[in-house]
């Protein structure tokens, strides 16, 4: 038997969003592996084992799904949204090379799906609609200089920004941070999403001005959106809101 590994994208959370293409390695996997939260979203079924383990071991996991792979296996690493934003599918190219030489010869595919980012601005409207960057404030991988650097350059380039992983238990005070170093860089109407588990039964997306921005607005469920200083808000009565990037731009 012939072994192979897929890193998955199971989408923001919602079922219908996960891939036909994705369902389809799922129904054809042996093994799936990958933090308990995400395993935990794929069924049972016969001839199926589950791998789970913790939020920061992307490394083990990664050697656990090359190896069993290596033995014939039929491997799904599943990630949330897509494996290819601050997920597993970097992880897995960093274990092939560190690995055997054996394992560069394995079938190992990437299986995007729909991440929160994308998810997040079409429940918005379209925050997004113009040029965007997407920035990881996790500081267990990088600096906070780099943050730090990298936050102020995609302000002064005026790029709407994807903001992930915000503010977790361990990490309660850096998105204070954050949006400290916003306020000196931004105006302070600036438009800023907060969109929370969304696609699933817990979703909530409220957007407020920077000013009006709190630390406690975010966990590691939520997507912050930062417009950038054309991004505009629609009111509509007895609706939600809709926020925009119009397409275009002038110096």
């Amino acid at each position: 038997m012939s072994g192979w590994v897929a890193v998955a994208g199971l989408g923001p959370g919602g079922e219908a969003l996960i891939t036909p293409e994705v369902r389809t390695a799922l129904a054809e996997a042996t093994d799936v592996v990958g933090y308990s939260r995400y395993v935990d979203r794929v069924p049972m079924r016969e001839g199926l084992r589950r791998h789970a383990s913790g939020n920061r071991v992307e490394a083990e996991r990664s050697r656990l799904a090359l190896g069993l792979a290596a033995e014939g296996r039929r491997v799904i690493v599943v990630s949330s949204g897509d494996p290819g934003v601050f997920a597993m599918a970097s992880a897995t190219f960093e274990a092939m090379e560190a690995g055997p030489e054996t394992w560069r010869d394995l079938d190992v595919r990437v299986l995007p799906g729909i991440t929160a980012m994308l998810a997040a601005s079409a429940r918005a409207g379209a925050p997004l609609g113009h040029d965007f960057c997407a920035i990881n404030l996790s500081d267990n991988l990088k600096s906070w200089s780099l943050i730090e650097r990298r936050l102020r350059l995609a302000v002064e380039g005026d790029f709407a920004c994807a903001l992930y992983n915000p503010r977790s238990k361990a990490r309660p005070d850096g998105f204070a941070r954050v949006l400290e170093l916003l306020r000196e860089l931004c105006e302070p109407g600036r438009l800023v999403i907060f969109a929370r588990a969304v696609t699933t039964s817990d979703e909530t997306v409220r957007t407020v001005p920077l000013f009006d921005a709190k630390p406690e607005m975010a966990d590691m469920q939520t997507v912050v959106i930062l417009g950038s200083s054309r991004t505009r808000r629609i009111e509509r009565n007895g609706m939600p809101p809709l926020v925009y990037t119009p397409r275009s731009a002038t110096e």
